[in-house]
């Protein structure tokens, strides 16, 4: 075995050596303490959440983080939240700054950063990537304040486009209508000659 002055040489060697590393670096304690008060002071507390009500989607553009008085607003499915506490993920140069200020529920679903999928049109999408949408959202809910809604924009109608198709439809439901009576014998003929056909048989 060890001798007892070689065992307290090296017991003083090895408190020497902790003394002045932790003169050097400091305790762990110490340095999360300096990094976490560093870290807040850099950080300027988040205004509350504002209520917008419904906005359009123009408006909701003014909300993508370029100008850091304004609130982070991202939208799914229509629903408004303010994302500005995760500025560093949403904000500009975060890796989901794309989707700042506008409705990305399809790029969301289909876990997309293309252009053309940061749109809220959710038409045609499949049932694994509407269950990723609904997980998003649940996400969303759960995290960031809602704060308002997206105004369903309706297009409007051209005088010789769709309208015209639409009334030309209406005219031909009021002469059936009208033609009545006539249209009758017609059906009542097709299914008179539909038990024929079954009996020959």
């Amino acid at each position: 075995g060890l001798s007892p002055a070689t065992f307290f040489t090296v017991l003083a060697l090895l408190w020497a050596v902790y003394y002045v590393a932790t003169g050097l670096f400091g305790s762990s304690d110490d340095h999360i303490h300096q990094r976490s008060t560093a870290f807040e002071e850099q950080m300027e507390p988040l205004p509350p959440p504002v209520q917008l009500g419904e906005i359009t989607e123009e408006e909701l553009k003014q909300y993508d983080g370029s100008d850091s008085k304004k609130p982070l607003l991202m939208a799914i499915k229509g629903q408004i939240y303010d994302v500005s506490q995760s500025r560093m993920f949403y904000g500009p140069g975060g890796p989901y700054a794309l989707f700042a200020g506008k409705d990305a529920s399809r790029a969301l679903a289909k876990m997309s950063f293309e252009e053309k999928d940061l749109t809220g049109d959710i038409s045609g999408l499949g049932p694994f990537e509407l269950d990723a949408l609904q997980d998003w959202e649940y996400k969303f809910m759960s995290k960031y304040v809602k704060v308002g809604s997206i105004k369903k924009t309706t297009v409007p109608v051209t005088e010789g486009d769709a309208s015209g198709e639409a009334s030309g439809a209406a005219e031909t439901d009021t002469k059936q209508t009208e033609d009545g009576p006539s249209q009758t014998p017609v059906t009542e003929s097709e299914e008179k000659s539909s038990p024929a056909d079954t009996k020959e048989e």
